[in-house]
């Protein structure tokens, strides 16, 4: 069969502030200024438990109030754990100005968190344009491990707005990550040019470019460098190098285009803009490793140097819908408008965020109006047509595809006729669903998926035998472990009358993809032709329990009446 299917909590960061902070006396009254007072009454222990609550379960602005209030309360016991508790809370929630105000005690015994407490001083510090104190703070002792070097990164950017020119090139030691390296190497490129050493910038890029360029970043930003110097040719051939390293890609083919047509160079970023670049890259980096807790806090910083920084807001969206935040998330996944080149990723993420949640209107609204805002946009379109078969509309799904296939002429890529098959199959359509499947195989005649769906296809319709089970044999061999391609080749057995060798396949599909009913379906009308009729009728009355639609119900409540008869056999599901 066709596998259509293709189409936490944040405690442990919580553990950080399991030590005690304070407010220092300078910082008292701009923290008071913020923190709303208990109400007459309310109990520090139970404002503490509510605070806990909202923090695991990912709602860091309502931990924040609680844990505050707390802390304000007449009878609360321990001030300093719970002003520990709203440093944390304020961080992932994103209220950088709170958090910086709360400086961990002398007697603080948690490294770790110290660390972190100078870290968001600094960021703070940055963001108010104190550039002398956030470096101070950034070569300090007040930051260290784990986050040495994202204060080695971000120290030559506080250097440059102190007007410490000299300081801001000086390349950052950073040793024995050399991730970190390359991004500070990265960085010395940008900051050349702002000293306008523009020979060094060039240099210092072209050797990243050199030893690799991972995401083609250093092309990038050397593109942009030449382009602002007036050297569009020179920025083009640089895009076009990257792009043979990295087909496709978005950023560089739009800048690529850009510099063809010797549009307007991009301006250069300020020191914040580069600031926040600087963390949102090891906050890519722990995302990729898993710990989302720090990831997210490093985007909430990068976020007060640069609240427009809209790469940043998506991650943070994606953050948050995976810790169960939902109305955090897509209130990040709003921030992108049209016209940001992160805005029709963002609103997908918004609309799938609903149609998770049962809320088809609402996600199909999201889609239209994406789609409306950037009309010629493929991201959008397929986003809408992806939604618009969730939600079984196949024909209205067919019709936005229709378009995209119709602009794409002959390089049309052959995902989209892929797509468009599944919404012709399901609008019974066959003959066009054809069409399109082997217009799409002609494109990538190796391809499993496709092998597999027009294969299955025939085979279900009676159609071409021999031809479909080497189809389907061809994208089992590609892929031996899919139980759908195994279903699919077991069922050609079953179509030309070779019944044992269809139980062989039709099993162990059934291991693989044992909640399927279609596939449990074929297994129980493999077994009754074999003679195993009791295991035939546990596996049909097993279909019963696993949601099958409404005409695959009505055929095996048939079958486990009468048996199976050939036109029965022979109606396929």
């Amino acid at each position: 069969m066709p596998d259509l299917r293709r189409f936490a909590v944040l405690v442990p960061l919580a553990t950080l502030a399991a030590c005690a902070t304070v407010p220092t006396p300078s910082n008292a009254s701009r923290v008071a200024a913020r923190v709303p007072s208990a109400t007459s009454g309310e109990s520090a222990y139970g404002l503490f438990l509510a605070g806990q609550s909202a923090i695991n379960s990912g709602l860091g602005e309502e931990a924040t109030s609680y844990f505050s209030r707390a802390a304000n309360a007449a009878d609360v016991p321990d001030v300093s754990l719970l002003n520990s508790h709203t440093f944390t809370a304020a961080l992932l929630a994103g209220d950088v100005k709170s958090a910086a105000a709360y400086v961990p005690s002398a007697a603080e015994q948690d490294v770790a968190l110290r660390h972190l407490a100078g870290l968001t001083r600094a960021v703070e510090d940055m963001a108010e344009g104190d550039g002398a104190k956030a470096r101070a703070i950034l070569l300090g002792k007040d930051v260290g491990p784990p986050h040495s070097a994202v204060a080695a990164l971000l120290a030559p950017f506080a250097a440059a707005e102190a007007g410490d020119n000299e300081a801001a090139i000086a390349h950052p030691v950073i040793e024995g990550d050399r991730v970190a390296s390359f991004f500070a190497s990265l960085d010395q490129g940008k900051l050349f040019e702002r000293a306008r050493r523009y020979d060094e910038a060039e240099t210092a890029f072209r050797a990243l470019i050199a030893g690799g360029d991972p995401g083609g970043l250093a092309s990038i930003n050397l593109g942009a460098l030449l382009e602002r110097r007036g050297r569009s040719a020179d920025a083009v051939a640089i895009y076009d190098q990257a792009l043979a390293r990295i087909p496709g890609d978005q950023s560089l083919t739009e800048a690529r285009a850009r510099a063809a047509a010797k549009g307007e160079a991009p301006p250069l970023p300020s020191l914040r803009e580069s600031a926040a670049e600087a963390l949102i890259a090891p906050a890519s980096i722990l995302l990729i490793q898993k710990q989302e807790e720090v990831a997210l806090v490093y985007l909430r910083l990068a976020l007060r140097l640069d609240p427009t920084r809209d790469t940043a807001w998506v991650l943070v969206g994606d953050i948050l819908a995976d810790a169960g935040d939902i109305d955090g998330a897509r209130k990040a996944y709003l921030t992108p408008k049209p016209g940001s080149p992160e805005f029709v990723a963002a609103r997908g993420k918004l609309a799938w965020s609903y149609q998770g949640a049962g809320k088809k209107d609402e996600a199909l609204q999201i889609g239209h109006e994406a789609l409306a805002a950037t009309p010629d946009n493929r991201e959008a379109a397929t986003t809408l047509a992806d939604l618009l078969r969730a939600n079984e509309r196949y024909e209205d799904s067919a019709k936005v595809l229709d378009k995209v296939i119709a602009q794409e002429g002959s390089a049309v890529d052959w995902r989209l006729l892929y797509m468009r098959a599944v919404d012709y199959q399901q609008s019974d359509r066959w003959a066009d669903a054809e069409r399109d499947l082997t217009a799409a195989l002609k494109r990538r005649p190796d391809e499993p998926e496709l092998l597999n769906f027009l294969g299955y296809s025939w085979i279900d319709r009676g159609e071409k035998l021999h031809e479909a089970l080497a189809m389907v044999q061809k994208a089992v061999n590609a892929d031996p472990k899919s139980g759908a391609m195994l279903d699919s080749l077991g069922w050609g057995y079953y179509r030309l009358g070779d019944y044992q060798a269809a139980v062989d396949k039709l099993e162990t599909a059934v291991a693989i993809e044992a909640g399927d009913p279609d596939v449990n379906n074929h297994l129980g009308d493999a077994y009754w032709k074999v003679g195993r009729k009791v295991e035939a009728r546990f596996q049909w009355n097993r279909v019963l329990t696993l949601e099958p639609t409404a005409k695959l119900k009505s055929e095996v409540e048939t079958k486990l009446k009468a048996g199976l008869d050939p036109a029965v056999a022979m109606s396929g599901s």
